[in-house]
């Protein structure tokens, strides 16, 4: 399921795309301001973000450089030619004028979704001595091979895929979810301890480190 972030201060247009979006087969995230955004961004992953411009503290334009790497239709009721060639311009993929009609408005985001590259998750994922097989679920290290569960494997390769950087637990949950319902908060520790107690196994090291309070992250271990 695609999940897509609305950043719209009008609440009854925010409720309206949503319900749309939602009837669509969407998963949606809402913020209700620019600073807002980044905030959600920071702990929730989305396919493509619905922004508007004209937004309390940070602008639509002002928070775009931060928003590459995920598709974004800038919505406004912006309509001068200059204002969508410098959003345009400055990162948006497409704008959309409003009012839109709804159909118009799915069109396009279907043609963002068309038009993304598919990232290939089931690439063996390297890190250190250490190798993931994503789709087998086995880690490699030393000329040892180990096996994971599913659940594992999903934690390790966002650990991976995300080196030195502190994951929240509730960023893990969010983005394994669709593919390892049997992870919960009150299960995410085990997974954990299960997983650090295989790599030791296999290479004697402890690659995964807690950060009391708020996640875990995937640390470089001198030999």
């Amino acid at each position: 399921m695609k999940t897509i972030l609305v950043v719209e201060d009008d609440g009854y247009i925010g409720d309206m795309v949503e319900e749309l979006l939602v009837r669509e087969g969407y998963r949606v995230v809402r913020a209700y301001s620019g600073t807002e955004a980044l905030l959600v961004l920071d702990r929730k992953r989305a396919d493509l973000v619905l922004l508007d411009l004209m937004l309390p503290g940070l602008s639509g334009e002002e928070i775009l450089p931060a928003l590459r790497g995920i598709p974004v239709i800038a919505l406004s009721a912006k309509a001068d030619t200059e204002d969508k060639v410098n959003v345009l311009s400055g990162g948006a993929n497409d704008y959309l004028t409003k009012p839109f009609a709804p159909k118009e408005l799915l069109a396009r985001i279907a043609v963002q979704f068309r038009n993304t590259p598919v990232k290939n998750s089931d690439a063996l994922i390297c890190f250190d001595d250490l190798t993931l097989n994503p789709i087998l679920h086995e880690v490699s290290a030393q000329g040892k091979t180990g096996k994971l569960t599913r659940t594992e494997s999903a934690i390790f390769r966002l650990l991976l895929q995300n080196p030195g950087q502190v994951i929240t637990k509730s960023a893990i949950l969010d983005r394994i979810c669709e593919d390892t319902p049997d992870c919960t908060e009150s299960s995410l520790k085990v997974h954990i301890s299960n997983l650090r107690k295989k790599l030791a196994e296999l290479c004697g090291k402890d690659y995964i480190e807690s950060v009391w309070g708020i996640g875990f992250r995937l640390r470089t271990l001198k030999s």
